[in-house]
C-alpha cells in the first residue's frame, strides 16, 4: 500500500477531500520526523511507537578492499507496533 492509497481510502471513507487528506497525513508524517530528529519519541496508543535505536559502535569490513573499518555509533529511527496490533495481524494473516 502507497501514501497514494492510504490517501484515497481516507477520502472515501470520511467523505474529506483528497487534497485535505494528503495535507493531513504530510502533516502527520512531518511532525513524527521532526519529532524523532529532536530526540522524542513518538506513542500512539493501540498503534505503536515511533522510537530512536542507539546502535554501538562496530567493525565492518569493506569487502572490495579486502579492510576492516570502523562503523561509529548512532541513532536509527524504528517503530514498535502496539501488542494489540501485533496480535490483530497474527490472527487475521494467513501464513503463506
Amino acid at each position: 500500500m502507497t501514501k497514494a492509497d492510504i490517501v484515497s481510502r481516507i477520502s472515501e471513507k470520511s467523505g474529506i477531500e483528497k487534497g485535505d487528506v494528503l495535507a493531513t497525513v504530510e502533516a502527520f508524517m512531518d511532525e513524527v520526523k521532526d519529532s524523532l530528529e529532536g530526540g522524542d519519541n513518538v506513542y500512539l496508543r493501540g498503534f505503536g511507537s515511533f522510537i530512536i535505536k542507539e546502535r554501538a559502535e562496530k567493525t565492518g569490513r569493506n569487502i572490495s578492499k579486502n579492510t576492516t573499518i570502523k562503523i561509529p555509533a548512532h541513532n536509527i529511527p524504528a517503530f514498535k507496533p502496539a501488542k494489540v496490533f501485533v496480535e490483530g495481524v497474527k490472527t487475521k494473516v494467513a501464513v503463506k
